[in-house]
């Protein structure tokens, strides 16, 4: 990197520290809803560029285009499907979860069930943070910079030094933010860093498109139109990494539960000031993930027709970049990315931090504790998982490659697990605590047989979807033979104002026929 790199790179990041550090400096951070919820008063605006920026890793950057590089679009289902689940969070989780006044999500799970339920739920949200998205995400945030700006020549190290080295930047700026900022200020500096991502994320496709048509962004579409047509198929085969047919079972359920369940997500959403915003923030977030394959998939399509089909699928995406970006701008698409990474550790870091110190210290170690105190053990906790996750990421680099298509299997483990517990919860009144046990244990368990013992030939998607149909039967069926003794009935405890925004219902429908025309269009009845 030239110096010019350099200073840009540190300007806009500390620009984004600088605008966050403003906007929190009055913020009561000694309480629980201070600390954890950023004071219940995110705006809209907030909120949306939070969810995606939480939602955003190195890991998609990479392997989505890697995807789109080596198959075709149909992966975008990841992606253009999200917004459908989010739609549904507008319209049906959100209100629910902010009438209950929930600060994690299985607080509704003990006032559905049990706090035996809560604490099983807790217990597999950390499993998913602690050991499964807080290394990785440094990990992958890592080789990324390392990659794409040749860290270790920079500064005269070895591969793995240089590993160590970033692995550690990015842990600690990003547990400064989560630790000792709260959630506003890992919510604000999503916000910056997400106008950063969509500028510097849209520039890669657009500038490709450009050097593949020689000076003209038409002639590179029609490159691709005309020279490699099936990798504009959104509609994936059998043998494709994302059949279309799975949109409809495990995929759907998968967003659902990502966008709807899972604590590091909502936790946002549940931070708005009220409802109206809350709804907003995440419709303006389904309309951004329809935006996704355009920065996700596209450049991947863009390298296979300008190197041809001989590159390493993950090289495909960093050799695009150091192929068409200006160096004037290399610093600041750096900082982007690094802003990025920084956001999905943070927030989960964040997240992780409220279900212990909510979830297990208060009720287990000091149940009077004031919010003080709750949020001081936070901290303390924040740190160790922070140092335990920076200590363990570099060694993911020892582990045999397919280590990430791991990652996606043991994601199974617990999300639609949970997932169907809850929806069975909301949509149910007599379903007892003991059946949402026994479908936790059900589901966990004929899952990790048919990924790790028996291979079914399944799509492990397929299979989620089947489960969740089981298991919601199995639920129904207990709640028939020994139901609760009382009807459950979903007590008033909001603490903002309730009133839906006006246009929910119709802007929802919006999302989802532009999801469905998106569709259309990039299939093989579309006008491509």
């Amino acid at each position: 990197m030239n110096l010019f790199t350099v200073l840009s790179f540190l300007f806009f990041t500390g620009l984004v520290a600088t605008v966050a550090w403003w906007f929190t400096r009055k913020e009561n951070l000694d309480t629980q809803d201070g600390y954890f919820l950023g004071g219940r008063n995110l705006g809209a605006w907030v909120i949306a560029g939070s969810l995606m920026l939480t939602n955003l890793s190195t890991e998609q950057l990479i392997g989505l285009n890697a995807q789109g590089y080596s198959d075709t679009i149909a992966v975008m289902g990841w992606e253009v499907g999200s917004a459908i689940a989010l739609v549904v969070v507008a319209f049906f989780l959100l209100p629910r979860y902010m009438k209950g006044g929930i600060t994690t999500i299985p607080d509704f799970l003990e006032d559905r069930y049990d706090f035996g339920t809560k604490q099983i739920v807790t217990i597999l949200f950390l499993f998913g943070y602690v050991f499964n998205l807080l290394p990785p995400i440094l990990y992958s945030g890592a080789v990324a910079i390392n990659g794409l700006f040749d860290i270790p020549e920079a500064l005269g190290v070895s591969r793995t030094a240089g590993l160590w080295i970033t692995v550690f930047a990015i842990g600690i700026v990003g547990s400064i933010y989560a630790v000792f900022g709260g959630l506003k200020a890992v919510a604000v500096s999503d916000t910056i860093n997400g106008v950063g991502l969509l500028i510097g994320g849209l520039m890669i496709p657009v500038l490709g498109l450009f050097v593949l048509g020689d000076g003209s962004f038409t002639n590179g579409f029609q490159t691709i139109v005309e020279n490699s047509p099936e990798k504009l198929n959104s509609i994936g085969g059998e043998d494709s990494p994302v059949p279309f047919g799975t949109m409809f079972t495990g995929m759907l359920l998968v967003n659902l539960f990502y966008w709807g369940t899972a604590q590091h997500i909502m936790q946002r959403a549940i931070a708005a000031k009220n409802l109206k915003e809350g709804q907003k923030g995440v419709l303006i977030a389904a309309f951004l993930k329809l935006l996704g394959p355009v920065f996700l998939i596209l450049p991947g399509i863009i390298a296979f027709n300008m190197f041809g089909p001989g590159l390493e699928p993950t090289d495909a995406y960093p050799r695009l970049v150091s192929e068409v970006l200006p160096t004037p701008l290399v610093g600041f698409f750096a900082a982007v990315l690094f802003g990025a990474i920084l956001s999905s550790f943070n927030s989960a870091l964040n997240s992780s931090v409220t279900l212990i110190a909510l979830n297990i210290y208060k009720p287990y170690f000091n149940p009077d504790a004031p919010d003080r105190d709750i949020v001081r053990k936070g901290k303390y906790v924040g740190i160790i998982l922070a140092l335990f996750a920076m200590c363990i990421a570099p060694l993911i680099d020892k582990v045999p490659q397919g280590f990430f298509q791991y990652l996606q299997i043991v994601n199974g483990f617990y999300n639609v697990p949970i997932f169907t517990i809850l929806i069975v919860g909301y949509l149910t009144k007599r379903v007892p605590s003991i059946a949402a046990k026994i479908s936790l244990f059900v589901f966990i368990s004929i899952y990790a047989t048919t990924q790790l013992v028996w291979d079914t030939g399944v799509h492990f998607l397929h299979i989620l979807g089947i489960l969740f149909v089981f298991c919601t039967a199995l639920m129904l069926l207990i709640g028939k033979l020994r139901p609760r003794e009382t009807d459950f009935v979903l007590e008033q405890k909001a603490k903002v104002d309730m009133t839906p925004w006006k246009l929910v219902y119709p802007v929802g429908l919006a999302a989802t026929i532009a999801m469905i025309v998106i569709y259309t269009l990039l299939s093989p009845i579309g006008i491509l």
